[in-house]
């Protein structure tokens, strides 16, 4: 690996340890956090593999920078192997060329840094598909039926990404589709894919017992979290632009490099690519797809892509290259920047709900819970009271982090992982209530609500002298049961 190379990687390593030290769990960080918090064979909403890795660091009650070690090393051994499947893709380049921009295709691509910051069941499977990709091209070789080791190690990998999340079928399909073409008919009568499949179902197997010990709960859930609602083009659109925006530009080199100077056979492997993102901008026509669900499928690209601008870096097209490498950096520069100042200072006056007349600010997410945590802990014991809870399910799981051991309640007609951990709060009930001004509700009394709520504390989060938040907590008494939860400034 060149010196540059090294030094790139070396700058995006300090940047998301910085960061990752600097900056609170975000909702779906500290959900997973959870998962580790309540060890089980798997979940509501995802396999459990996001949450068995942190095990040990959260047994042990480790700090949050170090909790962000894992998705950081994840990302540093994900560029490591799209550094030498460049490599290793390339044919009459300069030995390091194509690695080295295909290490900067990453470092360049603004939500794949996320990622590298915090520790989703995305993070693991861009990894995994990283891996399963530069195996695939091995066991594409003549001689890979003879030869037992890659098989037991391809059924791991598959093993391991289906146990992060449900969407590696994709890749798995991607291997299968790869594999046929090379072999044919010899590949069905070795025995050694047919134990690949064992060894990866014999991996999967705790997400089956769990899912039919709880009534498969999380098949319907994602089938239904699938299908979405009706389907429209605009949101495809979106999609797409979003997708430019989230991975930038660079990546489209990824087009150049496999028409020329990739061996014709390696071309098949751009599936990992392709079949992901076609089903996830199909489902964003129904409003079912995030932009960092398909960072799989860009981390696949990224080889060829590093291919394409090694060869476009030959061919003197070093202007129109450095310029999109130039403006990447700025887009990733200022989203990093933005995550670290809470939006300052291109996000202002954001105190108020982010439901109603007063601005939002998406970068609020990252600061202020550890210490809301620590005061709902201390007014909870100083009241009485043996739990915490919300009226929105995207507000449990930061506060069930910060507030550990104090089980979240969700006050809303929802199920999901905080009934299976926490339940609903019994009528009758008493609880600490806490309420986010980003996401304001009315405080719930009555018929639909408690008997009684009385404030107890206010508690404003700054960043930079300047205010992006504020908690209330409420001592409420008697809940009825009935959830209604009901937004500041919406229609009743």
């Amino acid at each position: 690996m060149s010196r540059s190379a090294w030094l790139l990687l070396a700058l995006a390593c300090a940047v998301h340890f910085v960061l990752g030290a600097s900056l609170g769990l975000s909702v779906d960080e500290a959900h997973y956090a959870l998962y580790a918090a309540h060890l089980d064979w798997s979940y509501f909403d995802h396999p459990p593999l996001v949450g068995w890795v942190q095990w040990p660091l959260v047994a042990l009650n480790a700090p949050t920078w170090l909790l962000r070690l894992v998705p950081q090393v994840l990302w540093l051994g994900t560029a490591l192997l799209v550094h030498g499947l460049a490599e290793r893709l390339q044919t009459g380049l300069p030995v390091g060329l194509a690695g080295g921009w295909a290490i900067a295709v990453l470092a360049l691509t603004p939500l794949l840094h996320v990622l590298g910051i915090g520790l989703l069941p995305d993070t693991l499977l861009v990894f995994w598909s990283a891996a399963l990709v530069w195996l695939t091209l091995d066991l594409m070789q003549p001689a890979a039926l003879r030869r037992a080791g890659p098989w037991l190690v391809l059924g791991l990998l598959l093993g391991l990404a289906g146990l992060s999340k449900y969407t590696a079928i994709f890749a798995a399909v991607a291997v299968a589709l790869c594999l046929l073409p090379a072999h044919g008919a010899p590949l069905l009568r070795s025995p050694w894919p047919w134990v690949a499949v064992l060894v990866a179902l014999v991996l999967v197997l705790p997400v089956a017992v769990w899912n039919h010990a709880n009534h498969w709960i999380s098949f319907t859930y994602q089938a239904q979290h699938g299908a979405g609602g009706g389907w429209q083009a605009a949101p495809v659109l979106r999609f797409l632009l979003v997708q430019v925006l989230a991975y930038g530009p660079l990546l489209a080199w990824a087009w150049a490099g496999s028409r020329q100077g990739v061996a014709p056979g390696a071309r098949s492997l751009l599936l990992f690519f392709a079949i992901p993102f076609l089903v996830m901008a199909v489902l964003s026509g129904g409003g079912t797809s995030l932009p960092h669900w398909t960072a799989p499928a860009w981390v696949a690209l990224a080889p060829f892509a590093g291919v394409g601008l090694a060869r476009a870096w030959q061919q003197n097209r070093r202007r129109l290259v450095l310029g999109l490498v130039v403006a990447q950096a700025l887009v990733s520069a200022v989203l990093l920047g933005l995550m670290l100042s809470a939006g300052q200072p291109l996000v202002a006056n954001s105190t108020g709900q982010g439901n109603s007349a007063q601005p939002s600010n998406p970068f609020a997410d990252l600061h202020g819970w550890e210490q809301a945590g620590a005061t709902a802990r201390t007014l909870a014991q100083q009241q009485g009271l043996h739990s915490v809870a919300v009226q929105n399910w995207t507000l449990a799981s930061r506060l069930g982090w910060y507030a550990r051991p104090l089980p979240v309640h969700v006050l809303e007609d929802r199920f999901d992982q905080f009934d299976l951990w926490a339940g609903d709060l019994p009528p009758g009930g008493d609880t600490l209530l806490v309420d986010w001004s980003q996401l304001a509700y009315t405080v719930p009394l009555g018929a639909h609500g408690f008997a009684s709520c009385t404030l107890l504390a206010t508690q404003d989060v700054q960043r930079l002298g300047a205010p992006i938040a504020s908690f209330r907590f409420f001592a409420c008494r008697n809940w009825s049961g009935q959830p209604q939860p009901q937004l500041q400034g919406a229609a009743p």
